[in-house]
């Protein structure tokens, strides 16, 4: 893989923008990572569980007899045993005839439900021990189609809820019927993208250690997620302040899905109740089945009103998204579409419909992109579908729906605003990398050869900054308005530099975004600072790294926590030098009187007087150089408004992607030849971080499009359990990427900055998918509007009438 020339932002920073080493590689490349794995603490006690076979069954009778007589055994606990002494995890939704627990208490609701856990003094007995336990089984009818179990008659996953349907929105925005009767046409597309995840190297692992003396419980947890310490309190029965959550652990991989609030639960649990340190590292078949940490799977439904020159006048989408038996966070992420309902082009009216319905899966969680993902591949794929019916040139009528960049601030439909953006110029920069023309007669000439091949487009919108508003969209109840994040800087007396965070990472480079955006705050050298991590009791508020937020919200935590010690600087500085503080400027850390540079005083003289020479002090200030800052979410602090409206994301990126596929008609296997990304981010903070962004999310989408799938039986039964059958692309199907960058700073952040922790991501599925539609097109084939697209779908495909086979 390799970059291109870009174009990360203004000359105006010293170290933002500019190429710098990133930190944290050393310690990962040289293997000095520490993760949840490498936490044992002396007598620490090892978790195996009895999971469920059937994927829907009342639990008769539970046996843990034999399993308590094997050496090493010290505990089995089921789960009306843990119902007892611990509350049900937190539903989003008001679903009261729905309990979601670590452990099945008396009906198992999906294949790999975890039914019993055994504690032991090794994994490996404890597994042993797993396998003696006898459970008695009633199997029930299952329902695994979400829209099958949306009608009525079908099986209920959750007899006391009275119905699959958990939640059902409807969304009108402007004279939608309107404008479809007026059209000159309406397009209409099914899409379907199946479940599927971001499946890390490293699964959920979590320890828990209970000190009776001080009532604490020390949990380190390869965690990703909002509100964790506080959902981890509250299931235990305990206080906020009893439990101290360590976020100085090694996350390794997870973009979105390392939620594991049951796997907490059940090992907080065990810890108090054995008085021992209790680890538990899920197993490969555990994560993919029982880990509830599947993405979106959904079906859309969109039609798109568009004039006989191209013009799109509005569109209607309509998706059901199977939760999986426990909803959980999940449906929130329904939400996340109406802040992006039109993408990057001019609609002006939308209608949105969101169902959420339960089937006897495993539970979905956030996926890179809290479900953006799947609303862009169908948005696109209804796009060029349009284009297709039209006869017009895909990028043609792109460019003529854009929003263009003068029309910026743009109110969608919705009532989101997007910031900023120069779609045109981005999609153009694209074509040049690409050299579009020749990349045209390439795939011709393999067409010629007696090849499929085709060239696909994308233009897609990442939104970043996430907040909490869509809570209140899918449950007005939740009046939840800001998603705060926090940031400590403090000065020594020697003028060193401390910068304290209070969350993990998971590869987002978090070390070198703040030490950067520190640095360039205050003035000084990124390579001095130092980044830490607090522990949830001693740090500030965080909402963890999701929704592309941490440039933006971190940034604004970090531009408030400098701004406040400058202020102290310039007062200290105002009284030793006989000004008022505004005859004075900050400069790079020395404070000078703005008409006189020659008069100044140091930053080393400035912290030492902060520090150590009171005499020196202002009277009234206190000693020392530290600042605390809590900052929202910018464009944040408004719930839904009464007709529907809402401000869901303060900033959006934008990425347009070029790629062309090889179809060989015989096999229906699909070869990726050449990829070319242009990306809009607006001020890159590290141009290497951004493009490992950018890299990272390309080859998941790509394995999205063209491999990945969590397959069930017609029985309920996972077909993927290990990645012997669940397909990851491998540095033989991901080709080369050529990425550039173009920048549009937001208006609304600290320096210009937007997200891109889910670059790539956002545009690659839609992409791929286009690049394979149009082989198969081009062979007088029809589409395909499901992915992944396999290469049995492909060859079914072309053996349809007007296919080539």
């Amino acid at each position: 893989m390799t970059g291109s020339a870009t174009d990360h932002g203004t000359g105006q920073f010293k170290w933002v923008s500019k190429p710098d080493r990133i930190r944290e590689d050393v310690r990962f490349v040289q293997g000095r990572g520490r993760y949840v794995a490498d936490i044992t603490p002396p007598g620490t006690l090892h978790v195996g569980l009895v999971t469920s076979p059937y994927p829907y069954a009342r639990i008769t009778a539970v046996d843990t007899a034999r399993a308590l007589e094997l050496d090493g055994v010290v505990a089995v606990v089921t789960g009306a045993e843990l119902a007892k002494a611990t509350d049900p995890l937190r539903q989003y939704l008001d679903l009261p005839g729905i309990e979601w627990r670590p452990l099945a208490t008396d009906v198992v609701r999906y294949a790999g439900e975890w039914v019993a856990a055994v504690v032991a003094t090794s994994r490996a007995v404890a597994e042993d021990g797993a396998d003696l336990v006898s459970v008695d089984y009633e199997p029930l009818a299952a329902v695994l189609d979400p829209e099958e179990a949306a009608r009525p008659g079908s099986p209920l996953v959750h007899a006391d809820q009275g119905t699959n349907v958990m939640a059902h929105r409807e969304f009108v925005w402007g004279d939608v019927d309107g404008a479809f009767a007026a059209a000159d046409r309406t397009v209409r597309t099914r899409a379907r993208w199946n479940r599927n995840s971001t499946v890390p190297l490293e699964t959920f692992g979590v320890v828990a250690r209970w000190d009776a003396d001080r009532s604490l419980l020390d949990v380190w947890a390869s965690i990703q997620m909002p509100q964790f310490p506080e959902q981890l309190a509250h299931a235990l029965r305990i206080p906020t302040n009893q439990i101290r959550v360590h976020f100085d652990v090694d996350v390794g991989g997870s973009y979105g899905v390392k939620r594991g609030i049951k796997h907490g639960v059940l090992v907080g649990y065990l810890a108090r109740l054995l008085r021992a340190p209790v680890k538990f590292i899920e197993d490969r078949a555990e994560n993919m089945h029982g880990g509830d940490f599947h993405g979106p799977d959904r079906i859309f439904d969109v039609e798109l009103a568009v004039t006989n020159e191209g013009e799109f006048t509005g569109i209607r989408i309509a998706v059901v998204d199977d939760e999986g038996a426990y909803p959980g966070r999940s449906p929130l992420q329904l939400a996340k579409p109406i802040g992006a309902i039109v993408g990057p082009y001019r609609i002006p009216c939308a209608a949105y419909t969101a169902t959420a319905v339960t089937t006897n899966k495993t539970g979905q969680v956030a996926v890179r992109g809290f479900g953006q993902s799947p609303t862009n591949y169908a948005i696109e794929s209804a796009v060029d579908e349009a284009a297709r019916a039209l006869g017009m040139d895909r990028l043609e009528i792109r460019r003529r729906n854009f929003i263009q960049p003068q029309e910026f601030p743009y109110r969608i439909p919705s009532g989101t605003e997007y910031d900023s953006g120069d779609y045109p110029a981005v999609l153009e920069k694209a074509v040049v990398l690409a050299d579009l023309p020749a990349l045209l007669r390439h795939r011709d000439e393999l067409r010629r050869q007696g090849l499929l091949a085709g060239v696909g487009v994308a233009t897609c919108l990442e939104p970043g900054g996430g907040n909490a508003v869509f809570e209140n969209i899918m449950n007005r109840a939740n009046d939840k308005s800001t998603f705060p994040e926090a940031c400590r800087l403090r000065v020594d007396g020697d003028g060193e530099v401390t910068a304290v965070i209070a969350l993990s990472s998971a590869g987002q480079s978090h070390d070198t975004l703040v030490a950067t955006l520190v640095g360039e705050e205050l003035g000084r050298d990124p390579a001095t600072i130092m980044v830490l991590r607090a522990d949830s009791l001693s740090g500030m508020p965080s909402q963890s790294p999701v929704g592309s937020r941490m440039t933006i919200v971190l940034g604004e935590a970090v531009r408030g926590a400098a701004t406040e010690l400058k202020a102290k600087l310039l007062r200290i500085a105002a009284h030793n030098l006989a000004v008022t503080e505004a005859e004075l400027a900050y400069d790079s850390g020395d404070v000078v009187v703005a008409s006189e540079p020659a008069r100044r005083m140091s930053w080393s003289d400035l912290a030492a007087i902060a520090h150590r020479k009171q005499h020196l002090m202002p009277p009234g200030v206190q000693p020392g150089l530290e600042a605390v800052y809590v900052a929202h979410t910018p464009r944040s602090g408004e719930l839904t408004r009464p007709d529907g409206t809402v401000q869901l994301y303060p900033c959006y990126s934008f990425e347009a992607h070029l790629v062309l596929a090889m179809v060989d008609p015989d096999t229906g296997t699909v070869e990726l030849d050449r990829y070319y990304v242009a990306h809009d981010c607006g001020t890159v903070v590290n141009p290497d971080v951004v493009r490992g962004m950018v890299y990272g999310g390309t080859a998941h989408g790509i394995g999205v499009a063209l491999y990945e799938q969590f397959a069930y039986s017609p029985e309920g039964q996972p077909l993927t359990p290990s990645f012997m059958d669940y397909l990851l692309p491998s540095t033989h199907e991901v080709p080369v990427i050529v990425d550039t960058e173009h920048c549009t700073p937001s208006p609304y952040t600290t320096l210009g900055q937007k997200g891109a922790g889910e670059a790539g991501y956002m545009g690659a599925p839609a992409a791929v998918a286009s690049a394979v539609n149009d082989a198969l097109t081009g062979g007088g084939a029809s589409s395909i509007h499901s992915l992944p697209i396999k290469p049995s779908d492909v060859w079914a495909t072309l053996k349809q009438p007007g296919g080539t086979r």
